[in-house]
């Protein structure tokens, strides 16, 4: 929490390939020998490899914590790759890919006994990693429950088990595969050349616009993106080189893969524009006309 001290070490990207570079975490994790390794990312396009990080997490002796909540729904259609049999703790927000309420959860996979001497009151026994995490969230940080976001977790967890969710997972991906290469084949750059999963982390450097500006114009265009750092980007988080685009949205409207070359072009003269005002309010009005062949709630 913000009123704790805590030793950060970062790890990042080869420079080469723009992929977690697994031997430099190794070799960091070796060297200052954490008591935790965090597995997650907002804006990565690639697999997380969890056993890689499982393994890493044994050597050198940390827990492995991993933040799914960008790839949770993802997770859970079997789209990518589940961290709950490496991770010692796994957490997630509950919307994102997993289109439930605003929320979270923490998991714990196979339950086990805590090294940091923590034991209960009375009997003095040694507690477990799931008795700790309940035991500081409740009443540790929170009192009382919100009954009814519980209730929208349930909604959404049963959805999750649906078999159309799966076809809508799998939709989501086949959409940001798509689209990455649209945006590829119309000249511009994604971070490591593409996705393996439901976003894209776009390099604006080559077109020499930046993150804000780009994202300034693509909302005026009727596109919503957001300003994202690029691995060893120049220019500081506010500004930034990059955007990030994903699929989820989108793909619950309706849209298919067909659309996407639709979508990358849009998006491409928006990002050519120079910010001229006419041009993004011409192309918000296509993009109006092809989101209203995907109403979100038809019949209305």
């Amino acid at each position: 929490f913000s009123g704790k001290d805590y030793n950060i070490v970062s790890y990042g990207v080869s420079k080469e390939t723009e992929t977690i570079d697994y031997d430099e975490l190794s070799k960091l994790a070796l060297e200052h020998k954490p008591r935790i390794i965090v597995a997650g990312a907002s804006a990565y396009p690639r697999i997380l490899d969890f056993k890689k990080f499982r393994a890493i997490a044994d050597e050198s002796g940390a827990l492995l914590i991993t933040d799914m909540a960008h790839i949770a729904g993802l997770v859970a259609a079997g789209e990518h790759p589940s961290p709950l049999q490496y991770s010692h703790i796994t957490t997630t927000t509950t919307h994102k890919t997993l289109r439930g309420p605003r929320g979270g959860m923490i998991l714990v996979g196979k339950d086990i006994e805590n090294d940091m001497g923590i034991v209960a009151p009375k009997s003095g026994r040694t507690k477990r990693i799931g008795e700790i995490i309940n035991s500081v969230i409740f009443p540790g940080t929170q009192g009382g429950p919100l009954m009814h976001i519980i209730a929208a977790k349930a909604v959404a967890l049963k959805e999750a088990l649906q078999p159309d969710f799966k076809v809508y997972q799998k939709q989501v991906k086949e959409n940001a595969l798509t689209l990455a290469r649209a945006l590829i084949d119309g000249g511009v750059r994604l971070v490591s050349g593409g996705t393996d999963n439901h976003l894209m982390l776009v390099d604006l450097g080559p077109l020499d616009v930046t993150g804000k500006d780009a994202e300034t114009w693509l909302d005026i265009a009727g596109m919503t993106v957001n300003k994202n750092a690029i691995p060893f980007d120049p220019k500081p988080p506010r500004i930034s080189s990059g955007i990030r685009v994903g699929t989820p949205a989108i793909t619950s409207r309706g849209l298919k893969t067909g659309e996407m070359s639709e979508v990358a072009g849009y998006m491409i003269d928006a990002l050519k524009s120079g910010g001229d005002e006419g041009k993004l309010k011409s192309i918000a009005e296509k993009v109006k006309t092809l989101c209203d062949r995907f109403p979100v709630y038809p019949g209305l």
